[in-house]
Order: C-alpha cells, then structure tokens, then sequence
C-alpha cells in the first residue's frame, strides 16, 4: 500500500479566481462528461458562472468518439485543433482538421464532431452571437495556423496571427494567435472593453493581471474581464504562444 502523502503538499498551486480575472492551471480542472457526447471530456476553464459572457473548454476525445447528435444551441462556437484529426461537420460542410486547424461555425448551424483515426484535443468557445441591423451574419469559416500571415506589432519580436477575419463587422469576435521571442514583452499595460480567453500553446511568461505577476506555462488558461489592466513577458527560453479570444466590433452593454 502506498504510503499518504505529507499533508499540504496538494495545497500550493498557481491558481487565483477573482471576480476580474482567473488563472487555470489544467491540473486543477475537473472532467465534465454530456449527453450527446460519446467517449467525450470536456474540461471547462469558462463560462459565465465564472463572471465571463462566453465558454471556453478543453474538449478530449477518444478514437472513434464525438457526437451521437448533432449540436443545434443556437450559439456561435469556435474550434482550434491541438492534437489529432478533428471531423467536423457543419451544415453541408465537412472538414478534416489536424493539428493547428480551426474553425468557426455561426449560430443556427449544425454540428458534428468526431475523432479520426485517434484521439483529439481541441478548444472549445462558444457565445451567444450578438446581430447588428444591416450586418449580415458571419459564415463558416475553415482554416489552419500554417497558412495565417504573422504581422508584426508594436515591437520586433512579437507576432500576431488573425484567424479569424479582422476587418469583417459582420464577426462579434476575434481568435488570434500571439508568439513572442525570448524576452519580448507588450511595450505597455494594457487596459480595455475586452474579455480575453488565453490559452497557452506554448512556451512560458509573466503575465500581469490587475497588479499582481502570474508565472504561466503550456496548457494554462487565463481569464481576463473587461478593463483588467494585463502585460506579457516572455520569460522561457524558446518561443511562447497563446491563443486569445476577445469580443469585438460591438457597442458596450446596457443591462
């Protein structure tokens, strides 16, 4: 029998939930399993019970695992591959995805995924799209992280990558990916309308969230309310990238 661990050993993490932001550490999120999913995780890292206007999760799937009905919930979703061969199938579309592929399917589309082959990793966003009289609604959209242009802004050093259309008003969000050299960092804090989802793809940093450092590394998730003042410091020795969704090209709530 296995000898019990000295106590307070599992009592030291990385984690902070406050009500204006959120740092996720994946050891620390639990599995959710639901109906219409077979051979299916999903390990949500936010929603709004968090305080957040969208859903963000880590869905895993085995060989062969998916859904057994289509998704039909009204809401827009985003999907970006980490590992294996995602099929999805949205409305007369069907799309093989590997690693570094992405999609966005609009709300009132159905949806079905499955494993090829073997097992997935993906990201997972989902919100309700917010219509704007005169703007059309957004359509599917396919991609992979190969075939983005990497833009440099505001510092050498610092790429971004738009997967998502960034001058369409027709999309209420945007997905991007950030890569950042060794020691290369935002030239200032940032402080802003936006909600941010930030998953790390890899490397490590500093990131400032309000006026406390957070030490963060691959597989972290960071949650960022509107207006909470945020910076990045690449702080490992290769590269570091995140994926970042925000809302965008909306007027502010009332209500």
């Amino acid at each position: 029998m296995a000898a019990n661990p000295p106590p307070g050993i599992f009592g030291h993490n990385r984690t902070m939930v406050t009500p204006h932001y959120a740092v996720m550490p994946p050891e620390g999120i639990l599995d959710s399993r639901l109906p219409g999913f077979r051979h299916t995780i999903l390990r949500f890292q936010t929603s709004p019970q968090m305080g957040a206007r969208f859903a963000q999760a880590l869905i895993e799937i085995a060989a062969d695992g998916g859904t057994t009905t289509p998704l039909n919930d009204g809401l827009e979703h985003f999907f970006y591959v980490l590992s294996g061969t995602l099929v999805i199938n949205a409305g007369p579309m069907i799309k093989h995805l590997d690693e570094g592929g992405f999609a966005y399917i609009p709300a009132g589309a159905q949806i079905s995924l499955r494993a090829e082959a073997g097992a997935v990793k993906a990201i997972w966003i989902k919100r309700p799209y917010e219509p704007v009289e005169h703007v059309n609604h957004p359509n599917i959209h396919f991609g992979h992280r190969n075939s983005v242009e990497r833009r440099l802004k505001h510092t050498d050093g610092r790429a971004w990558q738009h997967l998502l259309p960034d001058d369409d008003m027709a999309f209420d969000m945007a997905v991007n990916i950030l890569s950042f050299a060794p020691g290369t960092y935002f030239p200032f804090v940032e402080t802003h309308i936006m909600e941010h989802g930030l998953y790390m793809l890899n490397g490590q940093g500093l990131y400032l969230l309000g006026r406390e450092w957070h030490e963060c590394w691959t597989g972290d998730f960071i949650w960022m309310g509107p207006y909470v003042p945020q910076q990045f410091y690449c702080t490992g020795w290769g590269e570091a990238s995140y994926l970042l969704y925000k809302d965008i090209n909306r007027d502010v709530r009332f209500g």
